[in-house]
């Protein structure tokens, strides 16, 4: 048996102990995770993700965006890259849709909308996007510039209450 001479060693050992008792979790692109959660370095197969954006004027297309390093067909993959790898966070979506219930403003942000699917951090991605509501605006424009900045193109109107109904 094993005795502890102060609070320290035995807290010490503790932490030892229970990270090697912990089971072995690989970050989902393959390696562990690194200070501050973020992805960092080449994933077996790539990641590669196919970026569809409609009615947003001169950005409209089909783009493709491989990362690690930023290739692909995609305006600006190596900043698009960047981005994605500073949201990829232990235990974060970087696509993850507005949760259920969320107050959003009630702003449209034109009718740009787009669509992300492929492969990211070793897990697949299918993932629609709109400018419907401040909450959609908000989540498109984290991704820029995975999706283009459409801000200066539309920017957010205020939907009155009621718009488009008359009362008579």
């Amino acid at each position: 048996m094993v005795q502890f001479t102060s609070r320290g060693m035995a807290l010490g050992a503790v932490l030892l102990l229970s990270a090697a008792a912990a089971p072995a979790t690989a970050h989902a692109h393959g390696r562990g995770p690194v200070p501050g959660g973020h992805h960092r370095g080449p994933v077996p197969g790539g990641d590669r993700l196919v970026v569809s954006v409609r009615h947003a004027g001169r950005a409209d297309g089909t783009y493709v965006l491989r990362c690690h390093p930023g290739l692909g067909s995609h305006p600006d993959p190596v900043r698009a890259c960047r981005t994605l790898d500073r949201r990829t966070v232990w235990g974060r979506d970087p696509f993850a849709p507005v949760p259920p219930r969320s107050l959003c403003t009630m702003q449209y942000g034109g009718p740009a909308t787009a669509h992300v699917t492929g492969v990211w951090a070793g897990r697949p991605v299918d993932a629609r996007y709109s400018r419907g509501d401040g909450c959609q605006m908000s989540r498109w424009d984290d991704l820029v510039p995975v999706l283009p900045d459409v801000r200066s193109q539309n920017p957010p109107r205020r939907i009155a209450a009621g718009a488009g109904r008359r009362h008579g």
